[in-house]
């Protein structure tokens, strides 16, 4: 069964999200320190990164379960692009979460 459209999308925005929030935690956050380093918001964008990653894999492997993954990568980026936007200065990361967010959201019905 060949990807829909909208899978493969959905797994580009995955792939570029990871990409994001894994490079603005680890460059951009490391470095600012202070808030952007609190461990809720760090973890948070590590867990974003990871369920990004998953939500990618589970399509690619053509699972159903890509629905629960799909899901819970919706709302991990809702929270994520919530909380940069409350520190600021991740512009980029907050764009990819909110856009992410929104096509996982639609892959998970």
């Amino acid at each position: 069964m060949a990807q829909s459209e909208n899978m493969t999308r959905c797994i580009e925005l995955c792939m570029s999200c990871y990409r994001t929030c894994l490079g603005t935690a680890m460059n951009h956050c490391l470095e600012m320190g202070g808030k952007h380093v609190e461990p809720v918001h760090f973890r948070l964008m590590m867990a974003c990164a990871e369920m990004c990653r998953t939500a990618a894999h589970f399509m690619l492997i053509n699972t159903p379960h890509h629905k629960h993954t799909c899901g819970e990568c919706a709302e991990i980026c809702t929270e994520c692009a919530q909380d940069c936007a409350r520190i600021g200065g991740m512009d980029e990361c907050v764009a990819m979460c909110r856009s992410c967010a929104e096509s996982c959201r639609a892959m998970s019905h």
